[in-house]
């Protein structure tokens, strides 16, 4: 991993750090509303994409975490298997749009299936628990992005009352301000805020300086 981006992710962990305060309250108040458990894995199902700050992070969380060997290996045969299915699904879901299907009917579909990340391990736990992004550290809790209001399903969360609700609008720019400052610290042609991937791409990806478009030609 770059050196100079170790500022960026210290940023990052503090971001994180606020969105687990923010958790914490929102247990504590709603102690009955909030049914997050060791063992439920359903955010761990749910379908979303991470900036690339959080790309990076878990990215080498993951290398830190599993040396060469069989288990390393089957994760990342999990994540390309998964990463493939993601692929077709949001082949499928341009196509539509393309044929005139209404974005927020594309988006009620996406919220409602499932795909289960390559680091749920047999027991419905996560193996880069700590590591984890912000969207799963929040999953739990109602939060709200572009004016849609969202919560867990398995929540007692009553859809007729008024809650705390973060805005994952805010995050996500933060998230994207991070971003950019990669590249600019990086000294990269390319323009990353907007650049979002699923977890499983991000484990794949390899962040090196033929990614960031910094390889030199041979002469």
């Amino acid at each position: 991993m770059y050196p100079q981006l170790e500022p960026i992710f210290k940023k990052y962990e503090d971001i994180r750090a606020e969105a687990d305060a923010i958790f914490t309250y929102m247990d504590n108040q709603f102690s009955n509303c909030v049914t997050c458990r060791k063992g439920c894995s359903d955010c761990c199902s749910a379908l979303f994409d991470l900036s690339l700050v959080e790309a990076m992070y878990i990215n080498q969380a993951f290398a830190d975490t599993f040396d060469y060997g069989r288990k390393r290996s089957n994760i990342l045969e999990r994540a390309s298997e998964i990463d493939r299915a993601l692929t077709r699904i949001k082949r499928d879901f341009y196509r539509a749009e393309k044929d005139g299907e209404k974005a927020d009917a594309i988006m009620q579909k996406v919220a409602s299936m499932r795909m289960p990340c390559p680091l749920l391990d047999e027991n419905n736990e996560c193996y880069l628990y700590e590591a984890r992004p912000i969207t799963c550290r929040l999953y739990g809790i109602p939060t709200e992005i572009d004016g849609k209001s969202r919560v867990c399903g398995l929540s007692n969360f009553d859809k007729g009352s008024s809650y705390p609700t973060v805005k994952l609008g805010k995050l996500q720019k933060m998230l994207e301000e991070l971003s950019s400052q990669i590249s600019l610290a990086i000294d990269s042609p390319y323009d990353l805020e907007d650049v979002y991937v699923p977890l499983s791409m991000a484990l794949l990806t390899r962040y090196d300086d033929k990614y960031f478009g910094k390889e030199k030609n041979d002469e």
